[in-house]
């Protein structure tokens, strides 16, 4: 069964170091302090939970998935007539001053927890609480390596939507400075992705204890250096004007293309990971079938899909899951919790189908509802159409008895990876699959989504090797597992296979960035039916903008004018 005790000890953990609007806090909770934690393996353990705990978000604009999928040209706002919010920023226009910030307080809360590990750990002792120093050493290395990846992660979440930010690196550092640039951003990104591949500790995925499932590795860090190096190369060659072919380090040197593939070649001969023979069966409305004990899904039954599950190399599921590689975990909530809502996916929550409750796909909010015009240009012969587009009044799908003209933006189709799933409870109630899996007493279909969020698969170090490489073998092997021919490599060939590969995985909008395609993207006009009545949607993304998100007001008002807003805000 799947291990929810990160996600749930996330809502009760005591937060050692956390941030406030000067984004360092070190009050003395509970009689821990700077002084005397980080000395025991427990405490490396907390405090790196509170590192995750960064993870989420309460605005759900600052949810990083769904801001990306709402500004990419694979989905339109949908929603109702209260969702203003959604449309606005699916409009590239700001609902509020404050619209991200809690994006931006919360990757500054995670940074601020990974650089009193990095340092604290450093001179910890732990030798008396393993049966070697070897084993001592090596914990300390993967403490000091995750906490060094969640920083670069979290920097490059800022830098993707805000550009460059202010770079605090310490704890004692001072935090009134002015927003580094680009390339310094990247650079400190680029050297701690660096360092961490250096120092964590050389385990293929499928030797790590399932428990740290969901843990950063070597290998993670490894493949977010081609993710880094593909943004920060892409933005500056074709947003900047400024072609550049080197990712910075801080120290003054530089990573080359070759650099960084010999980094993915070690990933794909060594980690451990690999594709998951069939592409649908990474999503839960592969397992529906298995989970009610009937068949939901003839199709599904038919062509043997049976979900990998979320449990890493374990088999809970299947054989076992080996292409997901770096996940925000979920649990469930309850209203009675502070921010009880947060700690279940609400990407699969809000994009669920508006105000229709079926089985297996069940209600959501209908944000996002899918770009008719990717469905038309899909190859019918690729099984990633239907399994990532889920089409309304479709039996075979479940969906013949949807109601349209409930809400906005509607037209006929909806993601299928991340969406509600639900079935017969056995009463006669249709509850989340879920909540039926792990035995969850609340029902409330808002708090029913236990789904991993996936920021990181092994195919995408596949498609990165190729574009970093211009080669078409790792390509290739991606297209094959989809069933499809061998072909040639162009960056033509590239940007179709993730469009393919990838829809609705929030990667979609930074590609288009760091392309330089962004600026031609939303050239079209759909026909649409807002609320029962007949209407046109047509995005309007402002090329000023230069792909970027503004920087919340709030943190301009407290910087005392040392930040400047972004260009076209």
């Amino acid at each position: 069964m799947k291990n929810l005790k990160y996600s749930i000890a996330f809502i009760a953990l005591i937060i050692l170091v956390g941030c406030n609007e000067d984004f360092l806090d070190q009050d003395n909770l509970y009689g821990k302090s700077l002084d005397t934690y980080y000395q025991t393996p427990t405490d490396i353990e907390e405090a790196m939970a509170g590192v995750y705990n960064a993870l989420y978000t309460a605005n759900v604009h600052s949810n990083e998935a769904i801001a990306a999928n709402l500004m990419s040209d694979m989905m339109l706002a949908g929603g109702g007539p209260d969702d203003k919010s959604a449309k606005w920023v699916d409009n590239f226009e700001d609902p509020s001053e404050d619209t991200y910030r809690d994006l931006w307080i919360q990757s500054y809360n995670g940074i601020a927890r990974c650089n009193a590990i990095i340092e604290k750990t450093e001179t910890a002792d732990f030798s008396t609480y393993f049966s070697s120093e070897q084993e001592a050493q090596d914990f300390k290395n993967q403490a000091i390596g995750e906490a060094l990846f969640m920083r670069a992660f979290y920097y490059f979440r800022l830098a993707k939507f805000f550009g460059g930010v202010p770079v605090i690196i310490a704890v004692d550092q001072p935090k009134d400075g002015p927003r580094n640039t680009y390339t310094e951003t990247f650079a400190q990104i680029a050297s701690d992705l660096k360092l961490a591949i250096e120092t964590m500790p050389n385990i293929p995925f499928t030797s790590i204890p399932t428990d740290q499932y969901g843990h950063a590795n070597k290998w993670v860090a490894q493949a977010y250096l081609g993710r880094v190096f593909l943004h920060y190369t892409g933005y500056m060659t074709n947003m900047e004007g400024q072609a550049t072919s080197d990712l910075p380090l801080a120290d003054g040197g530089s990573l080359t293309a070759a650099d960084v593939a010999a980094y993915l070649e070690d990933c794909i001969s060594n980690s451990g990971y690999a594709l998951t023979p069939d592409f649908r069966n990474l999503w839960p409305y592969s397992y529906v079938n298995q989970s009610a004990g009937t068949v939901v899904l003839p199709w599904a039954d038919a062509e043997g899909l049976s979900w990998v599950g979320q449990d890493g190399h374990s088999p809970t599921f299947g054989t076992g899951n080996y292409e997901s590689m770096f996940v925000q975990r979920f649990s469930f909530g309850d209203w009675g919790w502070t921010n009880g809502n947060i700690y279940t996916n609400r990407l699969a929550l809000y994009m669920g189908i508006r105000d229709n409750s079926m089985v297996p796909f069940g209600q959501g909010w209908g944000w996002g509802t899918v770009n008719p015009n990717l469905w038309n240009s899909w190859d019918d012969a690729d099984p990633r159409k239907e399994g990532s587009i889920l089409p309304m009044g479709d039996s075979a799908q479940g969906t013949d008895s949807y109601s349209p003209d409930k809400g906005d933006h509607e037209t006929g189709f909806f993601n299928k990876k991340y969406i509600s799933i639900q079935h017969d409870d056995g009463s006669g109630s249709n509850v989340g699959m879920f909540v039926q899996l792990y035995d969850w007493s609340n029902t409330d279909m808002q708090l029913m989504h236990a789904q991993d969020f996936i920021f990181m698969r092994f195919a995408d170090v596949l498609l990165m090797h190729s574009e970093i490489t211009e080669t078409d073998d790792g390509m290739n092997r991606v297209r094959a597992r989809a069933g499809l021919p061998a072909i040639g490599y162009s960056i033509e060939a590239i940007k179709e296979e993730r469009l393919r590969e990838f829809a609705f995985e929030g990667l979609r909008w930074f590609d288009l960035v760091r392309w330089g395609d962004v600026d031609t993207a939303f050239n079209y006009t759909l026909n649409v039916r807002n609320s029962g009545v007949d209407a046109t949607y047509s995005p309007n993304y402002r090329s000023e903008t230069k792909g970027l998100v503004p920087i919340p007001e709030t943190e301009i008002r407290l910087s005392n004018g040392v930040y400047n807003q972004n260009p076209g805000w």
